[in-house]
């Protein structure tokens, strides 16, 4: 088969245990795909910081998607050129896709009044309290808080009450994306969008070679990125339903939870014959 095949993949709930955040089960066929020259994206909710620090551990040198798709990082030097629209810093080309986190921070703060008492948000928090609301380590929630785009809310108002918040948060321009734990606020962006334009990056540089897309995930938030991917493996996760998508493509769906999920998933995919299966519109 002429192709490349890339992986764009959730991370709390998918490739890390929802209550753990462990990958441990995922460990060897990271490997194996490290050895196959197969790139694992993380595509989350995550900040920079966070998913920096799991690269690290991973020992991952490919790009990633940052707080539900507002950014794509890029490591410099990764394709022969720098990607068009990118900034640059000491050590990544940048497309970002949103405003910064102040931008939504101070739209919170206009509508405090209304909604200030439904939700614990990260800015509220201090480590303690992100701590307490995410079972994250010390290291971990400190950071979890060092947010470039969006802001997340831990609800507990009801639903109608988040219903209208959503509404005044869109009629301002932000898109909340609720994923397993939190509702992300952030600019109009998704992890579908930056899919689409990170593959289209590989696809350029490809020569004729055609770019595979597997895309992973188990939450609301992650149903833009698999209905873009050329193929969904949606993930089941034991604290709720699969996300809802919408896609001609083929899709997987685990048996499983979590990293073991993903390395059920992951197997049957890699034993696909790409090129006779239906393409995704």
């Amino acid at each position: 088969m002429n192709g490349k095949r890339i992986i764009f993949t959730d991370l709390d709930g998918t490739l890390l245990d929802h209550q753990s955040y462990s990958y441990a089960p995922a460990s060897e066929l990271l490997s194996e795909l490290q050895s196959r020259g197969i790139p694992v994206i993380p595509a989350s909710s995550k900040t920079r910081a966070e998913i920096l620090a799991l690269r690290e551990e991973l020992q991952n040198d490919h790009p990633f998607i940052v707080e539900n798709g507002a950014a794509v990082f890029v490591p410099t030097g990764y394709f022969p050129s720098q990607p068009p629209g990118t900034t640059e810093d000491d050590f990544f080309w940048i497309k970002s896709f949103s405003e910064p986190v102040a931008h939504w921070r101070g739209l919170l703060h206009s509508l405090a009044p209304q909604y200030g008492n439904c939700y614990t948000s990260f800015q509220q928090a201090d480590v303690d309290g992100v701590m307490a609301l995410t079972g994250l380590n010390r290291q971990q929630a400190s950071l979890a808080q060092q947010r470039d785009y969006t802001e997340p809310l831990s609800w507990h108002g009801s639903d109608e009450q988040r219903l209208a918040l959503i509404e005044e948060l869109r009629a301002h321009g932000a898109v909340p994306q609720q994923g397993g734990r939190f509702l992300s606020i952030g600019g109009p962006c998704d992890k579908g969008t930056a899919l689409i334009w990170l593959q289209e990056q590989y696809q350029r540089f490809a020569e004729d070679a055609i770019v595979h897309s597997l895309a992973a995930g188990d939450a609301p938030n992650d149903s833009a990125m698999l209905a873009a991917s050329n193929i969904a493996l949606v993930v089941r996760s034991p604290s709720h339903n699969p996300p809802q998508i919408h896609r001609s493509g083929f899709t997987l769906t685990t048996d499983q939870y979590g990293p073991m999920g993903w390395v059920e998933g992951v197997k049957r995919w890699l034993e696909l014959d790409l090129d006779s299966l239906p393409q995704n519109d």
